[in-house]
Formats: C-alpha cells, structure tokens, sequence
C-alpha cells in the first residue's frame, strides 16, 4: 500500500470535482477548492473520519469495497479506479466483460435527477450507481460481492431479497428478471462470464430452472412496480430504462405513478435514510 502517493490522489480528485458535478450546491460563502471531505464521505457512505486519514496517509488499507465506494463518490474514470487500487494494494477487478464503473456521462444524469429516484445497472443487472433519492426509496444496492452483485442472483438465492415485494406480484418480477437475462445471453453468446452466471443459478435454484426452461424473453424497458417500504407504506412506481448505444449499461429512472405516492416520496425525503432490515430491499430495481 502507497499511503503518501494514495493521500495525494485522493485528495487531488476531491479538489478537481466541482459541487455542481455531484449535485451539490456551491453556495454564495464556498472557499473550498472541490468538494469537502465531509461531502465525499457523505457521497461514498464512509466517515469524515476516515477520510481525513486516508488523505493524511493514516489509514488501514481500505477494502476494494470501500475503494470502489471512493471511486464512484469521486467520479474517477475506469483508469483512475484502476490506480486508486494499485495505490491501495489490490488488485483491480479483472476485465470479464462486465463493466464495473458507471459511464460518466450517467453519472452526470444521476446527478441532475436530483430528487428523482434513478440508478445505472449493468447488461446483467448489477447496480453501479445510485442517486441518493434511489437509496431512500429501495436501500442501497451497490455494496454486494460475488455473484451478488447480480439483482437476479440475489431473488432467486435469497428469499430476504423478495420481503419487500408484494406477494402477488412476485411471480411477474420472476419472470421479468430471468426474460432480460435471457436477452442479455443472447447479445453476449460465449461469454463465460454469462454462462458460468447462468450455470450457478441453475445449480442453485429450481425456481430458476423452471422459468429458464420457458425460454422467454424480454428487454426491460418501461415497467411498473410496487415498493412497500418499511417508513412510508406501497409506493407504484414507473420505471423507465434507457440504454447505452451498446447496451452495456442502463440508466433506470423511477417516477411516482400517483399523487399519494408522490406526497409519500416527499415525506421520506425529509425523513432521510433508515437502515433497511437486514437482507432486504426493495423489488428487483430493474
């Protein structure tokens, strides 16, 4: 671990950032060069504490969870995040055809939904970024390793992650899921990656098993969906999706579809963010 040379970058990036880029107000009494240190820790979920260390080259080695945390706070490019981990003695995640890092341009857009409840996923599902109103509606999604990164793995494994969900709408979800993944595998035919995910989820599940057998597919583009979240009540929501020319990645919108779930999203903004129960969050965000 590079602590002088990790310090030094970090603390390079926050003065480069302005707070409008982050969805931040400058305000009319701002001295600061880029963003506070109180703001980058608020933007990747870590103390001021913490911050302050790893800038004055203090700190423990941070994990690559937190790492990507920084990254993502601090808008850093694929190169970027890829030498924040150097410094910090990892090694970056390996190049298997899933893109880790949330474009920049998405990031902007995020941004700029303010108050709009938004996120940006991988092809296969894996959240890469939210904007804070995303947090306070489903909890935060983007701190899971492994196979679990993947929105599909998580419902299909773990019955904590469909609590949330209303029952009967349960099967619908499922079925949505499993349709994109489907279209996902056709779009990335050999990557291994894909067939191994695919693989796993079949070992695992036999829900899975039944509705990959159906052969169903199905991009994910508009949808509706109910949140019943544990400080307001059901929230309907409408979801929009829009893709990359590529398609790699997604920027997930989600609007209110009704005037009492728009007075209930304004309630939980001042509210503020809760602790999910463990295990759970919302339906599927995609």
């Amino acid at each position: 671990m590079q602590r002088d040379q990790l310090a030094d970058f970090l603390r390079r990036r926050r003065e480069a950032i302005r707070p409008a880029e982050v969805g931040i107000a400058e305000g009319p009494r701002r001295r600061t060069t880029g963003l506070r240190r109180e703001e980058v820790a608020m933007l990747a979920g870590v103390s001021v504490d913490y911050v302050v260390r790893l800038e004055q080259g203090r700190s423990s080695q941070p994990s690559p969870q937190l790492l990507g945390a920084l990254a993502r706070a601090l808008r850093l490019s694929e190169d970027e995040r890829d030498h924040l981990f150097h410094l910090a003695g990892h090694r970056p995640a390996p190049a298997d055809g899933v893109a880790r890092l949330a474009r920049a341009g998405l990031m902007r857009m995020l941004d700029l939904l303010g108050d709009t409840p938004a996120l940006v996923l991988s092809d296969l599902g894996e959240v890469l970024a939210q904007n804070r109103a995303a947090v306070l509606l489903a909890g935060d999604h983007t701190g899971f390793s492994g196979d679990r990164r993947y929105v599909v793995h998580r419902w299909f494994t773990d019955p904590a992650s469909r609590t949330l969900c209303p029952p009967e709408e349960q099967e619908y979800h499922a079925r949505r899921l499993v349709a994109d993944l489907r279209a996902a595998v056709g779009r990335r035919s050999g990557d291994p990656t894909v067939a191994g995910l695919i693989d796993r989820l079949q070992a695992a599940s036999a829900d899975f098993r039944r509705l990959w057998a159906e052969h169903e597919v199905a991009v994910r583009r508009a949808d509706r969906k109910t949140f019943l979240h544990p400080r307001v009540g059901r929230l309907l929501m409408d979801c929009e999706t829009l893709v990359t020319p590529d398609q790699g990645q997604q920027l997930l919108v989600l609007t209110p579809a009704d005037a009492e779930t728009r007075e209930r999203l304004d309630l939980l903004r001042v509210l503020g963010i809760q602790e999910f129960p463990t295990g759970q969050t919302g339906p599927p965000v995609r």
